[in-house]
């Protein structure tokens, strides 16, 4: 692809952002439009509509939604969107200064190097070819590959230097007592719990507190008997959270199969619908969703080679004969080979958010964080061998499978097919990135909807378009061009100045979309950065396998050795930070729980904690004819600790059908358990 293609490319979606961007600027003014731009805004009665006025100001595109998005602090984003938001803001942060530091340098010292790698009389630029600008224009043996090994050094130490400083541990502790203290708010703590909740089939069922204060001698009721036959799962309430901290990592019988236990999620996060699945049936449904994922991916090839094939205009004629007419024209082969394959691989992957959700929701997880944290990764990995691994190993390479049959040879191919696809990457984070940003800002889908709805056919009552901010799609995304992002920061540096204007964008982008659009229903628990942390690394190694292969190919052994010590050095590194901070994403102190419990005792609060958790857990609305009555009555939650928590675990065995051998000391906290 010549560097015209590529301006082609960058025109076409630089005048669409504008157009989108301005639009969207006039649109978010009108009245009408308010429900579309300002969602979680009117859900939470925070912001006053408007009185439908005619103004010339409305018909003309400003930037002070910019200005309001750049300027909200940290803490507001925390208040009105919770840990999660922060974290996605985090990764926009880190692959901003990131990628200023790699922008100045490859730039500026590589980019140079490579376009003077051969010794040729070159043209003007707009007609040259692209692989001038990348590392394959070098000659075997150049003395200017050590260039590319400092800038190599430079880029892993400072990401490096970044990821251990985006504060793991304090943002751990920020998240607790958010979490903690939103019950107030919103009722959607998921460490308050006390009261025992039963599972049946499909539905889910409350037992009365009659059941916890009856003798053993009453549950043998054959009533009661056969209502608990069928029980796959429960959810158990503690008086105190350091009891369900204890029972959901201590063994509860010595057939590890028999209950398991986690922590429950918090009220708005249950995945109702898969807490009836026995747990026996879990690794049966990842196994089967494991394998249809790995099949789909396959299957995927399909449309990945087609799009490499409207990049080689030989292949497009063979493929379209009427359209050697057309592609005579050198504007139309610039658009058809620069800028549609992109268009068609981006509509393809479409397809694969919803169907990734279906299999993480298969898989059996009771919490709808869970769900979107499995697809997240479902997608991320779908992404990275589809879009990255495929589109580079396409060809030859792909149809005499020598990936498959020469594995250790995978360096080497990386080294020499990664520069060629450069070309392609660029105009995918042109259509993928800038674009996609635009119409994440515009709500097209939103938008249509709201007019054909209140202009044709004329409804009078105001839907509602309050969504949950979709991570599961929106992260691996991010993270996609942060792997593009290192791949190709040495090999072809150009791609950098288009990446970081993404990382711009985007940042104020989602700002805006997080205060103004989209409500947190629920909390992942910071759970994505770990996501986020793995795959930077994984970012940084594959940069230096194929920088490694680079500088075997091109005879540079001084490159090579100082490469192989970076690769050990970065793998110690992730080593290290996996030791250090791994722990606190996936589980809760015990020193939290109990000054949290102390505060909360002290301060009467625990109370008024028990009393609310009636409604709770209730997925019919208190009051409503479907409401499952449930009678509970409080004591003192320092008082007689023990006794109540052996009758607690009596209560758990007649439920389940199973017998717990384990006491459970109770103190503090909730857990979920599923059989």
């Amino acid at each position: 692809m010549e560097f015209s293609a590529l301006l082609t490319s960058a025109g076409i979606n630089i005048a669409l952002c504008i157009l989108y961007l301005s639009l969207y600027s006039i649109l978010r003014k009108q009245p009408h439009n308010f429900r579309v731009y300002f969602g979680r805004r009117l859900a939470e009665e925070k912001f006053r509509e408007q009185v439908d006025y005619f103004s010339f100001e409305r018909l003309l595109p400003t930037a002070g939604w910019l200005v309001k998005a750049y300027w909200c602090t940290e803490d507001e984003i925390r208040r009105v969107a919770g840990l999660d938001s922060v974290v996605f803001l985090r990764l926009f942060i880190f692959s901003i200064r990131i990628f200023s530091i790699t922008t100045l340098i490859c730039v500026f010292g590589v980019l140079p190097v490579n376009y003077n790698g051969q010794e040729m009389a070159h043209t003007r630029v707009p007609a040259e070819s692209l692989n001038v600008f990348t590392i394959a224009n070098l000659k075997e043996g150049s003395s200017k590959l050590w260039v590319h090994c400092t800038a190599l050094y430079v880029i892993t130490i400072s990401a490096c230097i970044l990821l251990f400083q985006d504060s793991a541990e304090r943002a751990y502790r920020k998240f607790v007592r958010v979490k903690l203290s939103a019950f107030d708010q919103n009722m959607r703590s998921s460490l308050n719990r006390c009261g025992l909740c039963g599972v049946q089939a499909s539905s889910f069922e409350l037992y009365r507190n009659k059941f916890v204060e009856a003798k053993k001698s009453d549950l043998t009721d054959p009533e009661v008997v056969e209502a608990q036959k069928d029980c796959p799962g429960a959810i158990v309430f503690f008086k105190t959270r350091y009891a369900a901290i204890v029972a959901s990592q201590v063994l509860q019988s010595s057939n590890p199969m028999l209950w398991v236990t986690n922590l429950a999620p918090e009220p708005r996060d249950v995945y109702w619908s898969n807490l009836w699945i026995p747990y026996r049936q879990i690794w049966l449904r990842k196994i089967a969703t494991l394998a249809a994922s790995v099949f789909f991916m396959f299957v995927f090839i399909v449309p990945v080679a087609f799009v490499q094939s409207m990049m080689q205009l030989e292949q497009l004629k063979q493929m379209f004969p009427n359209l050697r007419g057309a592609l005579k024209t050198s504007f139309c082969v610039r658009v058809v080979t620069g800028y549609l394959p992109s268009v068609v691989l981006l509509l393809s992957l479409y397809t694969v958010p919803p169907l990734m959700m279906r299999f993480s929701a298969i898989e059996g997880s009771i919490s709808r964080s869970g769900r979107k944290t499995s697809a997240c990764t479902k997608i991320l990995i779908f992404n990275i061998w589809n879009v990255f691994f495929v589109n580079v190993l396409s060809g030859s390479v792909l149809n005499q499978l020598n990936v498959l049959t020469r594995p250790k040879d995978m360096p080497s191919m990386l080294a020499e097919l990664v520069p060629k696809q450069a070309t392609f990457f660029m105009t995918y984070v042109l259509t993928s990135g800038w674009f996609s940003l635009c119409s994440e800002i515009l709500q097209v889908y939103n938008l249509v909807y709201n007019f054909f709805r209140k202009f044709i056919c004329c409804y009078q009552d105001e839907p509602e378009y309050v969504y949950s901010f979709p991570y599961h799609t929106e992260v691996p995304k991010v993270l996609m061009f942060n792997v593009l992002g290192f791949t190709f920061s040495i090999m072809a540096p150009l791609i950098l100045p288009f990446l970081l204007v993404y990382f711009c964008l985007g940042y104020l982008v989602y700002r805006n979309q997080i205060l103004n659009v989209y409500y947190p229903k629920y909390e992942m628990g910071g759970k994505l950065w770990p996501i986020m942390h793995n795959t930077m690394v994984f970012s940084l190694v594959l940069t230096q396998i194929i920088a490694l292969g680079v500088f075997t190919i091109k005879k540079a052994p001084i490159s090579t050795g100082f490469t192989i010590l970076l690769l050990i050095g970065t793998i110690l590194f992730n080593e290290y930070c996996r030791q250090r901070f791994s722990r606190i994403f996936n589980s809760f102190s015990a020193q939290d729980f109990i000054e949290l419990d102390r505060e909360d005792e002290q301060s009467g609060r625990m109370r008024e904690i028990h009393e609310h958790l009636l409604d709770a857990y209730c997925q019919s609305p208190p009051g409503s004819a479907d409401e499952i009555p449930m009678e509970m009555i409080m004591e003192d939650p320092a008082q007689e600790a023990s006794n109540s928590s052996q009758e607690l675990c009596d209560t758990v065995q007649e439920v389940a059908g199973s017998i717990i051998q384990e006491h459970i000391e109770e103190r503090h906290g909730s857990s979920s358990g599923r059989r």
